[in-house]
């Protein structure tokens, strides 16, 4: 897997979990928080546990978080502490911001000030944002038992549109491609939209477009080695 940094602010239990799993998978966590007990919490499970307001631009400058790959911005309690710590991040040019929406209002607000990424309350599966973090290109993903997972990703660049018999998924990733999603011209209410549908079961010779998703069955590491092959 490559190297990946990242910071995670506000360590409640949905920050936590997020600071924990990206770690356990081998990325470069540091955690930040107001809170010593929140920072003590993680202190053995991260390699930069950090105390600090995360609304001081000195102290976010200290910390050199525009070197990293993402942060995660999880405060849950405090919307103005959050929206704060987002300005000051965008202020000193982080490349991915992830901020936490708890409602439609305050999604709304983060729309507006330019925030691209935004979780909401039913996102907050630590695994499912750590997976996202550490591989953009998934989407969603189904845990299963025994290191399988169900994926729904991007496809990645080397594979648009190549057919599904040239990729070979089984032969060259033990994988399982179980369906794709397209994009397709509707109208409603007299105007036309994009919709994605389920093509259903792919034949050999069905080309995957680079604005598909591919849905795929598989270990873990063979997912994740497919989207690093092919990147």
């Amino acid at each position: 897997m490559i190297h990946y940094k990242f910071a995670v602010i506000g360590l409640g239990r949905f920050g936590s979990r997020i600071a924990r799993t990206l770690s356990r998978r081998g990325a470069e966590v540091m955690a930040i928080d107001n809170s010593d007990a929140h920072v003590d919490n993680l202190r053995d499970d991260v390699a930069s546990p950090v105390v600090m307001d995360s609304t001081d631009i000195r102290a976010l400058k200290s910390q050199r978080l525009e070197t990293m790959d993402a942060v995660v911005v999880a405060i849950g309690e405090n919307f103005e502490a959050l929206l704060l710590t987002v300005t000051q991040l965008m202020e000193i040019k982080v490349k991915r911001i992830i901020a936490r929406a708890s409602s439609d209002h305050q999604r709304k607000i983060l729309e507006r000030i330019g925030v691209e990424e935004i979780l909401s309350p039913e996102d907050e599966v630590g695994a499912l944002v750590a997976e996202r973090l550490l591989h953009p290109s998934i989407r969603t993903f189904l845990q299963l038992p025994d290191e399988y997972e169900i994926s729904e990703i991007t496809p990645p660049r080397q594979v648009a549109n190549m057919s599904v018999s040239e990729i070979s998924f089984q032969e060259n990733y033990n994988l399982n491609l179980i369906s794709l999603k397209r994009d397709f011209e509707m109208e409603k209410e007299g105007r036309k939209i994009i919709e994605k549908h389920l093509l259903g079961i792919p034949r050999h010779n069905t080309i995957i477009y680079d604005t598909d998703t591919i849905i795929i069955m598989g270990k873990s590491e063979d997912i994740e080695r497919f989207i690093e092959v092919n990147r």
